[in-house]
Order: C-alpha cells, then sequence, then structure tokens
C-alpha cells in the first residue's frame, strides 16, 4: 500500500494547520491525476497523517448552521477564541488545549476504502484507545464519531468529533477527541449540530488529567493497527 509519513505538528493555529492539510491534498490529488495520464511514468503516493492541538477555535462545517454558534464575535474575542467556515463535512465543533486533533491525508483508493469504511475505521481506531482505558465508545446511529452511554436516556454524551471532506477518494480534516479538553467551550454551540446530546473528555470521565502524549501515542499505535499503515515519521 505505500508508505505514511507522521508529524506531530504540535499546537499550530488552525489556518496555519488548514493550509497545511490542502497543500499535501493538492499534491496527492496531482500525482493520482498524473498517474491516470501517464501509466508508463507512475509516481509513488506517500499518505500522510497529522496530529496537532489548536488553539481556541470553532469551525462550521459545509452542511452546518450558523445559529449552532451561540455567540456573537465581541464575545469570542472575550473568551479567546477564533471562528472558521470549514469546507468539512459535519456541523459546528470546538477545537483547544488538551485535545487531538488527527488529520489523515489518505488516498482512500489505494487504500481500498470507501468514505464509510474510512470512517468507520476512524472509529474503531478511537474505541479501541479508549478501551485501553477503560472507557467504552460506541457508534451512534445516524452521527458520526464516538459516544457514550448512546443508548441511555439523557446519558449520551460525545468524546471524539468526526468531520471529513474526501475529493478524489482522496482524504482531509478528520476527527479530535477530548482528552483533557475544557469543555466548557461547547457550551457556546450545540455541538455537531444536536441540542440533546452532550460532550465529555478522558479527563472528566476518568476523574482526573490524563498523560496528553501518551494518549497520542496509543491512539496513534491504534490507528497504524487499524488502518495497517507502514509508517514512516
Amino acid at each position: 500500500m505505500g508508505a505514511t509519513i507522521f508529524e506531530d505538528l504540535q499546537q499550530t493555529e488552525y489556518k496555519k494547520a488548514w493550509e497545511y492539510q490542502e497543500s499535501i491534498f493538492d499534491e496527492i490529488i496531482g500525482i493520482k491525476l498524473h498517474n491516470r495520464e501517464n501509466q508508463n511514468d507512475l509516481k509513488d503516493i506517500t499518505n500522510r497523517l497529522l496530529f496537532v492541538e489548536h488553539p481556541n477555535v470553532y469551525t462550521l462545517g459545509k452542511s452546518g448552521a450558523i445559529n449552532n454558534l451561540l455567540i456573537n464575535n465581541d464575545f469570542l474575542k472575550k473568551i479567546n477564541a477564533s471562528y472558521y467556515k470549514s469546507n468539512r463535512g459535519g456541523d459546528i465543533t470546538y477545537h483547544g488545549p488538551g485535545q487531538i486533533v488527527g488529520y489523515p491525508i489518505f488516498d482512500l483508493e489505494l487504500m481500498g476504502l470507501t468514505v464509510k469504511s474510512y470512517i468507520h475505521k476512524l472509529e474503531q481506531a478511537i474505541i479501541n484507545c479508549l478501551a485501553d482505558y477503560g472507557i467504552v465508545g460506541d457508534r451512534l446511529d445516524g452521527a458520526t464519531g464516538v459516544w457514550l452511554d448512546k443508548d441511555v436516556p439523557g446519558k449520551a454524551r460525545k468524546i471524539s468529533a468526526i468531520g471529513v471532506k474526501a475529493s478524489r477518494y482522496v482524504s482531509m480534516h478528520g476527527f479530535a477527541l477530548n482528552v483533557n479538553t475544557d469543555l466548557s467551550y461547547f457550551n457556546h454551540i450545540n455541538p455537531c449540530g444536536f441540542v440533546d446530546k452532550g460532550v465529555t473528555s478522558m479527563e472528566k470521565e476518568l476523574g482526573g488529567k490524563q498523560d496528553f502524549e501518551k494518549v497520542k501515542t496509543d491512539l496513534l499505535n491504534h490507528l497504524v493497527k487499524v488502518f495497517e499503515l507502514n509508517l514512516n515519521n
């Protein structure tokens, strides 16, 4: 399947990380188009997996409604947050310190995946990682991401959001896992468009701050296993 390069961007502003993603995304699509038109001069495609931790930011997906952001620009400044309309799928979400954001830029065609099966594998890797910490994650019908107590009335809460974009079967954007996230920032939105479901974090579920770097390593290992990645970094 070829190699996958992993990069940990550490703390990076959302727009800068988005532009970096776009450059890799465009490069992979360019190689795919070249290969289709030049069968005698095939170039290798290298998938990329980025981890990043963003400063406080709200992002709205293509299908999202701006009224799910419950605050105005002045209040955004007051809480030291920014806002971007994104080209990913899904509705509104929050990214911030203490949250692992993952951006896989994968040639799904090369990996033999549909967009649906790709999202399913993302969810599975996160579910498997949470299980290592004694947290039982699950899928919720009609919604992407990873949820806890999905069938318990009034208790369903999201611990990981997923919103992706795919063009010519190349993915970008991805997932966010709440590890030590300040959940108060979710009070200012209807997360992912839901008004009747909550959000949570590993810190909240386990009753204390988690080793952020260890969770990153564990999650990376599960992504490698689930996607059968040949990782270079």
